[in-house]
């Protein structure tokens, strides 16, 4: 069985970050170590959440795992709060990084064309370096223009997004996926640049009529889960787009449903069906 380590936060209750991971990454039939680096209450659109920070706790977790000879297939980062978790980040690559193994980072910074709060200019940089060590990075269109450090930009043009995509690779990562792409009205997806082919892979799907808190987190964990069960970055991908569309349809469909995530837990049984086909 494949082993990966995503370092994340945890939030008690809302579905994102390690909530999603954990359960998504296991049930696609791969271990799932967790490095946590702050643990919430609930996640950020809850009023009044707690807060521990895990940044002191890391290194010695690091250095434990290395005493006892462990390793992992992919290292799958998300949300990281601090310039320090970046550094932490950085050096754990380097430490844990061996012949075979996958490092994908999500680098969860803003949306909607502003960086969340707690981020600036100079962190979305720092992100930016941290990225060169990446096999695989996941960002948004909002990631991608402040790691580039240009204007915001929607991901609506073709040749845009490919020069955007281009860029990204072109300070280290091999490969650059741009989720919430709309090349037409109605529309959404992905597209891949891959520096090491020169090629390029763009999957669109129906736009939903809403978004939820976490799904970039659910859509990173469907691809590293595919990922590790042996599917290729362009089947993992549109598994991913195709499975986080179908969350939140169903959870729409749900009279009860909550503002704070989806009901990525119904879709489990479509998702396992689906890594059938791409494996």
């Amino acid at each position: 069985m494949k082993r990966i380590v995503t370092i994340q936060d945890i939030s008690g209750v809302g579905k994102c970050s390690v909530t999603v991971a954990l359960p998504i990454v296991s049930a696609m039939g791969v271990e799932c170590a967790v490095m946590p680096t702050a643990v919430l209450s609930t996640h950020t659109m809850f009023s009044g959440f707690t807060f521990c920070d895990l940044t002191q706790e890391l290194p010695k977790m690091a250095k434990h795992w290395k005493e006892q000879n462990l390793g992992f297939d992919a290292i799958y980062t998300g949300y990281l709060g601090s310039f320090e978790q970046l550094a932490f980040v950085d050096q754990f690559i380097s430490d844990f990084r061996q012949k075979g193994n996958l490092v994908v980072i999500d680098p969860v910074m803003g949306d909607n064309g502003k960086l969340y709060t707690g981020f600036d200019r100079a962190f979305a940089l720092e992100m930016a370096k941290l990225c060169q060590k990446a096999d695989l990075i996941i960002p948004n269109i909002t990631e991608a223009c402040f790691m580039l450090d240009i204007p915001f930009t929607p991901a609506t043009d073709e040749e845009t997004v490919k020069d955007i995509l281009k860029k990204l690779c072109a300070k280290g990562t091999k490969m650059a996926a741009l989720t919430g792409v709309e090349l037409s009205e109605g529309q959404t997806g992905v597209m891949l640049y891959n520096s090491e082919t020169d090629t390029f892979y763009t999957y669109q799907h129906k736009k939903q009529s809403k978004s939820f808190h976490g799904t970039g987190d659910l859509f990173a964990s469907m691809c590293v889960g595919a990922l590790m069960r042996g599917a290729s970055v362009e089947k993992a991908l549109t598994l991913a787009a195709d499975m986080t569309s179908l969350a939140i349809e169903i959870t729409l469909k749900d009279p009860n449903h909550n503002n704070y995530g989806v009901n990525f837990e119904q879709i489990i049984p479509e998702l396992l069906a689906s890594l059938a086909k791409v494996i």
